[in-house]
């Protein structure tokens, strides 16, 4: 049951991406992916797993798990121009993965975890 909720928000969400797409506020698109539907499905797991400490310690992650996106988009806005939509694509992805890579990484030697 729960596997099916997930999957229909998904599929909701991106109902609402593409109604939003074509919207003269084809910008809130980029404000639906945002929703933390999985971050409340982690949080809850988490914090019925491991605790409270867990909990904070995985909400912090979050916190820091917005610099790689930040890049992302960064990226997508600076390429856009220069680049075709799949290159401007493609790249800001490759800058989210090594981001995110070095977000491990550092986090990992900083928390020992």
């Amino acid at each position: 049951m729960m596997l099916f909720a997930k999957s229909l928000l998904g599929a909701l969400a991106v109902l609402v991406i593409a109604v939003l797409a074509r919207s003269r506020h084809f910008y809130i698109a980029g404000l639906v992916p945002l929703f933390p539907t999985f971050a409340l499905i982690a949080h809850a797991l988490v914090g019925q797993e491991r605790g409270a400490a867990a909990l904070r310690e995985t909400a912090l992650f979050g916190l820091f798990a917005l610099l790689p996106y930040a890049a992302y988009l960064v990226a997508v806005y600076l390429l856009a121009p220069r680049l075709s939509l799949f290159q401007t694509l493609l790249a800001a992805t490759l800058i989210w993965l090594l981001a995110a890579a070095l977000l491990l990484f550092g986090w990992q030697r900083l928390h020992g975890t």
